[in-house]
């Protein structure tokens, strides 16, 4: 996933964002246990995707209680 895309998301499309891909990882997980899983760096990217998604919301966060200070 790009990181424009997710910038341009507002905060209920990144919470939304992050469930998605919370259970997609669990699924890729299940997938890789059972050894069906056909490209196993799926599953790096998809954490890497919701670390974005996690740094995109805490930047934000961050962003608004500086302005409240």
């Amino acid at each position: 996933m790009k990181a424009n895309k997710i910038h341009e998301m507002n905060d209920q499309e990144l919470v939304n964002k992050l469930n998605d891909l919370k259970k997609e990882l669990f699924n890729l997980r299940m997938s890789h246990a059972t050894g069906q899983l056909a490209n196993p760096l799926s599953l790096r990217n998809c954490k890497r995707d919701i670390a974005l998604v996690k740094t995109v919301i805490r930047e934000r966060e961050l962003r608004i209680s500086a302005h409240k200070e």
